[in-house]
Order: structure tokens, then C-alpha cells, then sequence
């Protein structure tokens, strides 16, 4: 049996495919507008439609109308709770890489002061300035958004959620 085999090229294709355009500091937000805005604006919109249908509803209709009710309270937490988890997972998985690209460039792990908020902002340093933003960060205790301002050579990050 034989098995697919990738090449170069092919790594290299979907790379190029993924980083069309070059991330900075004004473009490296990511919002996919059929979740953010569209789902978002469906599930409140079908939550106060719900909530108008039981304050109308009559003696007959009052148990479906309640339990639609409940159902749209329980999209609402899907909906919450789903992007929640998947932004604190990839929280943990950026704190490690950058705490393993720190230690690969110093042999040191991470300072115990770094907030998550700045690891996140650093992951955007190139490895020239990662370093001495990670403890300007730690001594000037330097926000995201300080930090995101300060770095000059943008690494953008193409693979997120």
C-alpha cells in the first residue's frame, strides 16, 4: 500500500495560502463574521423572541413556550462557553510556545511576572526584540495593548482560532 507522500512545495503552498496578507498591529484581529455577528445576532434576537412568545403565551401554550425559552438560555451558554473553551485552550498552547521559545533563546523558562495578557501580546515579537520586551514587560509592567504598540518587526500568527 502506498501512502501520500508531502513535499516541500506543498507545506510551502498552503504557508503562502494561510499568510496572504502580512499582520500588524492594525489588521491581526481575527473575527469570522457568521459566528461574531450573524450567530450572535440570531441566538439574542430568537433568546427576546422567546421570551415574547411565553409573556403571550396562554394556559395552553404556556409549557412550550417556557421551554423555548430555556432552550435559547441554554444556546446562549453553548454559544458563550464554546468560544470560551477554545480561546482558553489556545491561551494554554500559546503560554507554552512562547515559554519553550523562550527558553530555546535563553535556556531559561519564562519570568514568573509575565501575565497571560502579555504573553500573548509577545508572541507577535520577532526573536530580535522578544527578549528585551519580555522584561521591559515584567519592569514597566507594560499592557497588551503597550506591548503589541512596541514591538517593530511583526511575527504574525496565521493558525489561531
Amino acid at each position: 500500500m502506498k501512502y501520500p507522500t508531502f513535499s516541500v512545495t506543498t507545506i510551502n503552498l498552503n504557508h503562502k495560502l494561510s499568510a496572504m496578507t502580512e499582520q500588524n498591529l492594525k489588521n491581526h484581529t481575527r473575527l469570522v463574521p457568521l459566528y461574531h455577528y450573524v450567530a450572535g445576532i440570531l441566538v439574542i434576537l430568537g433568546f427576546g423572541c422567546s421570551i415574547l412568545n411565553l409573556f403571550y403565551a396562554d394556559a395552553h401554550t404556556h409549557y412550550s413556550a417556557a421551554l423555548l425559552v430555556v432552550a435559547f438560555v441554554v444556546l446562549i451558554l453553548l454559544f458563550w462557553y464554546a468560544r470560551a473553551f477554545a480561546l482558553r485552550a489556545q491561551d494554554r498552547a500559546i503560554r507554552a510556545e512562547e515559554n519553550f521559545r523562550h527558553f530555546i533563546l535563553t535556556g531559561k523558562p519564562f519570568d514568573k511576572q509575565l501575565r497571560m495578557g502579555q504573553i500573548i501580546a509577545l508572541r507577535f515579537a520577532s526573536d530580535e526584540e522578544f527578549l528585551a520586551l519580555a522584561k521591559k514587560a515584567v519592569e514597566e509592567k507594560l499592557s497588551q495593548k503597550q506591548i503589541k504598540q512596541a514591538i517593530k518587526n511583526w511575527k504574525g500568527d496565521y493558525h489561531r482560532v
